[in-house]
């Protein structure tokens, strides 16, 4: 039986051995360095050794569960933005069984706390600019996949060259399903038994603004001229 990752770093650096060699002329190919967006706030510290292993770019990407009233953890889709512009991913049928202005509260809600995070994380710094570049996007793991899909959609409509998932675990119907929106999905280890992504980890705890913020300029500062 395999061994729970130790933590979200721990993840990442296994997340990268798993990433097809073919990968990286792939990355090559397309000019230029790759860009991995780790979700927050858990994709952080996952994604942040594999930038360090693509000898990428490594960003933020905010996304929020739009959890259902009462049930906060049950997805009713998610939001994510890139730049201003927002993406709405509905998941059905729970979506379907609430009302509209429901559905819109809680978006407006999470609107507010994802906008809140990004000038958080990034300050008066602008995103990356995604155009023509090879996206690696990178989450602590892959549940419903909802909060994935939409990241994907709204990195999609900035029209980067390639969208590649990367998660260290996942259910095999959510890497299934990711698999039909992004061009590749790489999922490191999919248990035959999957309930919950903190299965997989020994330390799953929150992860904080300070600690999203210290991965983002610990990689910055490896950057030549960082």
């Amino acid at each position: 039986m395999r061994r729970p990752y130790p933590d979200r770093a721990a993840a990442g650096r296994a997340l990268a051995e798993e990433l097809p060699n073919e990968l990286s002329g792939e990355l090559r190919s397309a000019g230029g360095t790759a860009l991995v967006l780790g979700l927050a706030r858990g994709g952080v510290p996952v994604a942040g050794p594999v930038a360090d292993a693509l000898d990428a770019d490594l960003d933020v990407l905010i996304v929020r569960k739009l959890g259902l009233p009462g049930q906060p953890e049950l997805a009713m889709g998610a939001i994510a933005g890139v730049g201003d512009e927002l993406q709405l991913v509905r998941n059905e049928p729970i979506a379907a069984e609430v009302s509209p202005a429901t559905l819109d509260a809680v978006r407006r809600d999470e609107e507010r706390e994802l906008r809140r995070r990004e000038h958080a994380y990034r300050g008066d710094r602008p995103p990356i600019d995604v155009r023509d570049r090879v996206v690696v996007l990178v989450d602590d793991g892959l549940a419903t996949g909802a909060t994935m899909r939409a990241a994907v959609e709204a990195v999609r409509r900035k029209q980067p060259a390639r969208v590649i998932v990367a998660v260290p675990v996942g259910g095999v119907e959510s890497c299934r399903r990711l698999s039909r929106v992004a061009d590749q999905v790489v999922c490191a280890w999919i248990p035959q038994y999957f309930t919950a992504v903190g299965q997989a980890y020994r330390d799953f705890s929150p992860v904080t603004d300070d600690e999203v913020r210290a991965v983002l300029a610990e990689r910055t500062a490896r950057r030549p001229g960082g």
